[in-house]
This record gives structure tokens, sequence and C-alpha cells, in this order.
């Protein structure tokens, strides 16, 4: 009745090649700071709701996460690191708008640590990463890429890090290729990316 449904037994996500892993978030320092904090926290589903009218820009999928009573975050995964800079940086979206707000806001002495806004951006290549759904609906990069039969990439978390598409490898085989937990892209070297 309610929510996704589940997939039985064990998948791995279908994702190929690079993966771009965006965690972007803030924290309520000071809760009384409604008027600071309140228009941040409804800035993040509008850019959902505008990436997802308009499937080009590159988002592949998102999940809405909260680390305590202050924090919130989204983990999204992007098609490449271009059409995130892109979307980021282009005047006609509202991401560009609002940065350009809270800029203006900090220049002129108006933030005053009421909240705090971070991002981290991962661009973890192909072997970099894995991941495993037991009884799960398509759920991360699984949700953003599709979900494969465990079988197809290993039942071993091993054997999941040395597959590689068969664009990486040259392969022919018709196995499909490497995937990801959202976990596991900052322990997987990535780099992180300069300030949008």
């Amino acid at each position: 009745m309610f929510g996704k449904p589940v997939t039985a037994g064990r998948t791995t996500a279908a994702a190929e090649g690079d993966v771009v892993v965006l965690l972007i978030g803030m924290r309520i320092n000071h809760f009384w700071a409604v008027h600071h904090w309140v228009p941040l926290f409804l800035a993040m589903p509008r850019m959902l709701l505008e990436l997802r009218r308009d499937p080009g820009r590159g988002l592949l999928g998102h999940v809405l996460l909260t680390a305590s009573p202050r924090t919130y975050y989204v983990v999204q995964y992007w098609e490449s690191k271009e059409k995130l800079y892109a979307y980021a940086s282009s005047p006609d979206m509202f991401h560009h708008r609002a940065w350009a707000i809270v800029n203006r806001k900090e220049k002129a002495g108006k933030v005053r640590q009421h909240v705090g806004l971070w991002h981290e951006t991962y661009v973890v290549p192909e072997g970099g990463y894995e991941s495993i759904y037991a009884d799960m609906p398509a759920f991360g990069l699984a949700a953003a890429h599709g979900q494969l039969p465990l079988e197809r990439r290993g039942r071993r978390a091993k054997d999941r890090f040395a597959h590689r598409s068969t664009s990486a490898s040259g392969d022919t085989s018709g196995a499909a290729s490497g995937s990801v937990g959202a976990t596991t892209a900052a322990a997987a070297g990535a780099t992180a990316s300069e300030d949008a």
C-alpha cells in the first residue's frame, strides 16, 4: 500500500563507469532564528522539484536524510560532475539565485552564524565502489541506476569492487558493470569538489 515494492533477495546497483555523489545539507545552529533557517530548509525541495521536472540537467536520484534534530541533508547521484557544475552555476536555475542571496547576506553581515551550510562532492571511479541490497526496494544508487541480481557482479564485496563495465574493460561478455553505495564514496579515495 505504501512505499516502493520490495525486490526479493540480494541485489546490487547497475551503475557503470564513474559515479558522482553530492552530499549537501544544512545545520540549524540557533533554533530560535526561524527566519534565517526556514527559507534555506525550504530551498532544497524547490531545487529537487526543479531538477525532477528537467531530467536532462543530470540528477539521477536522491535520498533525503537527517543526522540529528539540527542537521538535514540530501545524498544526490549525478550523471557527471559537468552536469552538476552546470546546474549549480546556471543563472536560470534556483540554486544560482539562492546562493547569490546567501552570499549577499554574508557580505552585508546578516548571516550571524544561525545556519550552517555544507556540501561534499565525490567522483568515484569504477572499481572504487560496490553495493548490496537485501530485500530492499530500489534505494540510493540502485534507485538512480537500476538494480541487478547480486550474482551479476559477485556475491562478495571483493568481487563487486573488481568488476568492470564492458566499456571500461573491453570485455564483450555482456556482463553489467560496477555499482556504489553512498557510504563507500568517501572511503573510495574520491575527490572533493571546489565550492559551488
